[in-house]
């Protein structure tokens, strides 16, 4: 979770700088020829439960990104309190990923003498939240794994092996450290950056919906999260509902990355059948 008066200046900057490309036209899921990929990350999780409502009245299948981050109410996002929500997204037929246990940016790549590439990353949760620390690329991945362990506790299903870096901030470097370990990294479409996380005083709810239902095209992936703190008047279910029902209105059909024709390979060689 970013705050946007930090991060995100401006909505086109957040588009230019934050998004990742996914295919513009990409093949055609079974039984679906306009397909989107609707995400979540992790946040304060406040509208957890109003998510959750209206996914399952839609019947759209969502992934989720996790990591442990601070909530509005209980422990941590991947904690004791939230397990039964997990799950019951789980037995729902949602997919899930990591977000790095610690909800850890990367900042800056540290090339060595030996060859090796060490990360500069600071987390937003957890003990270290708040300092710089510096990584190897299998700290990386412990950390990367640590939410999906997480995750595989709460749901009892294996997550996908993938990953989304907070704030989407990644370096070549990274993404093959990442790669080597057995995660691909997922961003999001230009228009499938949702507006969540931008103030509402300049970025209103119906101006939010109206340049989505614009600008969404078929094979984009969606990213919105679980609750932002610094957002006043919240995204969701405000906008995503009706966003739900007007990409549906335009032919739009709702897909898992399970599906996604840049991951069904990846995610067919690692995970066994049926998990």
């Amino acid at each position: 979770m970013r705050r946007a008066s930090s991060l995100i200046p401006t909505l086109g900057l957040a588009l230019l700088v934050l998004a990742l490309p996914v295919a513009a036209s990409p093949p055609a899921v079974e039984g679906c020829s306009k397909p989107v990929y609707l995400t979540f990350d992790t946040g304060h999780m406040g509208v957890a439960d109003l998510i959750a409502g209206v996914l399952q009245r839609q019947q759209v299948r969502a992934t989720f990104f996790a990591a442990d981050e601070r909530t509005q109410v209980g422990d941590g996002s991947l904690g004791p309190h939230w397990a039964a929500w997990w799950r019951a997204r789980a037995d729902e037929g949602h997919a899930f990923a990591s977000h790095t246990l610690d909800h850890s940016y990367w900042r800056a790549d540290l090339p060595q003498a030996d060859g090796r590439v060490l990360f500069r990353v600071r987390a937003s949760a957890g003990a270290q939240a708040g300092r710089d620390q510096v990584w190897t690329a299998a700290q990386y991945c412990a950390a990367i794994d640590a939410a999906s362990v997480r995750l595989q506790q709460h749901t009892g299903r294996a997550p996908l092996p993938l990953f989304r870096a907070p704030g989407g901030k990644t370096s070549p470097a990274l993404l093959a450290a990442a790669r080597q370990c057995g995660y691909l990294h997922v961003g999001w479409a230009p228009a499938g950056f949702l507006g969540d996380e931008l103030p509402s005083d300049k970025y209103p709810n119906e101006a939010l919906l109206n340049k989505a239902l614009r600008d969404i095209r078929s094979g984009d992936v969606l990213m919105a999260h679980l609750g932002i703190w610094s957002r006043r008047d919240p995204w969701a279910p405000a906008v995503l509902e009706p966003l739900i029902v007007g990409l549906k209105a335009r032919g739009f059909c709702f897909r898992t990355l399970r599906e996604h024709p840049d991951y069904q390979g990846w995610i067919a060689q690692r995970l066994p059948a049926g998990k």
